[in-house]
């Protein structure tokens, strides 16, 4: 984990096309301090961060993010609000690359949408 204790996964689950994964944030956690002091907002390279580690620990692979060729960013993440998320990533191994396709949520509020290629590395 690259920031660690920014988060912790609550479940994981297989799907067909990749992995369901509920994770809880750290609303303590310091990164929120700065981004913003009263109003904190989870970092959307953060988000991209948290996905990359998902798809390394389910691939069993070290992971490059080489090409976001879709990042829609459609809520705010607040820690203090909104702390359990459900990150759904379809993955796709082909030609030593990963791609990855990626909702995150909470509740039922769509927050990031992505799409992404990590090289193996």
């Amino acid at each position: 984990m690259l920031i660690e204790g920014l988060y912790k996964v609550i479940s994981t689950e297989k799907t067909a096309e990749g992995i369901l994964v509920k994770v809880h944030l750290n609303k303590d956690h310091a990164i929120f301090k700065g981004h913003f002091p009263g109003n904190p907002v989870m970092p959307g390279v953060c988000m991209i961060q948290i996905i990359k580690e998902l798809t390394e620990e389910a691939t069993g692979k070290n992971l490059f993010l080489s090409v976001s060729s879709n990042i829609k960013f459609m809520a705010i993440i607040n820690p203090e609000k909104n702390p359990d998320l459900q990150i759904v990533i379809d993955i796709t191994e082909e030609n030593g690359e990963v791609k990855v396709k990626n909702t995150s949520s909470f509740d039922e509020t769509v927050a990031l949408k992505l799409s992404a290629t990590f090289e193996i590395v």
